[in-house]
């Protein structure tokens, strides 16, 4: 057998961005909203809900995000336990999100130039997107009793992109697909209240401000109504679930788009005149002399290429490429073969 090494100039990397609709049946927005009654009735809905695009007993039912109310008092839930204060599942919430996020357990989130004590963290299910969300493709519409709002992130607008532990971090802000609105203020944030939040695009999840969302009309919000009281179940999720379906219920949804970085080895295997001309098939030489069976093979062979084999230095077979068709090869003949390996 006869091999081939590559030269430097042989191989070309390539990276593409791939983008997708992120939720089922690749559909851009969402305006069909769902629960469990099963979830919703149990102690798990006190601070956390799956929401899928149509009826949870349907057979196409899929979820397509989590809505997770986190507060760093513990409020908004029954204790764990009477004896210890404070301890619930709403804190529990608050600290795994932290943990995510900041990485420090002291540190404190901030929305916009606000110190936020609780939100609603709005996970998109892991299945519904490819690696990453895409910034600046975000409508989000949500309504309350004072009214209506439609968020998307800054992405566009910010000079300068921040980090935390969970990769970019960006504000939610009033606005739509990636333009900012004016006005609430020059930054699109609710009054007194920060940015509405903020968007985790490689970790898939968005943190609502519940600050901002509880605001009225006129200073930004949609009057939510979150509950703070101490071990009590106050339904918070349930809240912010009604929010979007009220929108979803107007034909207002939420529209999001995924984002994959396809990279690629682009291999040029060159077959040159001289090369690849003889064939180690027995159908070549005579197995009891050993000598070329036909003549014409000698001075004027021709042999018909089919595959391409990509070997290590160990001579080990890593990957096969197999053309459409066999094509001619001689020395009156050159070969180019373009191999293309995604990852």
């Amino acid at each position: 057998m006869a091999f081939k090494r590559l030269d430097t100039e042989d191989i070309v990397i390539s990276s593409d961005s791939v983008t997708a609709p992120a939720w089922s049946n690749n559909s851009p927005t969402l305006t069909s909203f769902f629960t469990s009654s099963v979830q919703v009735a149990s102690s798990q809905g006190q601070y956390y809900y799956d929401i899928y695009q149509t009826s949870s007993d349907a057979t196409s039912a899929a979820v397509q995000f989590s809505i997770a109310y986190c507060d760093v008092e513990g409020s908004g839930s029954a204790y764990y336990n009477t004896l210890v204060p404070g301890v619930s599942p709403t804190r529990t919430n608050y600290g795994q999100y932290r943990t995510l996020v900041l990485g420090d357990e002291n540190a404190s989130f901030v929305f916009g130039t606000e110190t936020g004590s609780y939100f609603y963290a709005v996970s998109v299910e892991r299945a519904r997107y490819k690696e990453k969300l895409l910034p600046g493709t975000m409508t989000l519409y949500l309504s309350g009793s004072s009214g209506e709002l439609s968020l998307t992130d800054n992405s566009l607008v910010k000079s300068t992109v921040t980090f935390t532990d969970a990769g970019r971090v960006y504000d939610l802000v009033s606005g739509s697909a990636g333009t900012v609105f004016t006005g609430v203020n020059s930054n699109g944030y609710s009054a007194n209240s920060g940015s509405y939040g903020l968007f985790l695009p490689d970790i898939g999840t968005l943190l609502l401000n519940g600050k901002a969302l509880d605001g009225a009309g006129a200073g930004g919000g949609i009057s939510l109504g979150t509950g703070r009281n101490a071990d009590t179940v106050d339904d918070n999720p349930e809240k912010l679930y009604n929010a979007f379906k009220t929108a979803g219920n107007a034909s207002l949804g939420w529209t999001l788009n995924s984002e994959e970085t396809l990279s690629s080895d682009y291999i040029f295997v060159r077959a040159r005149n001289s090369e690849f001309n003889y064939s180690e098939n027995p159908s070549f030489i005579s197995g009891s002399t050993g000598e070329v069976i036909h003549d014409l093979f000698i001075d004027n062979p021709t042999t018909y290429i089919t595959t391409v084999g990509l070997y290590n230095d160990n001579q080990e077979l890593l990957a096969v490429a197999k053309l459409s068709r066999p094509l001619p090869k001689n020395f009156t003949k050159e070969l180019l073969v373009r191999v293309k390996l995604d990852y």
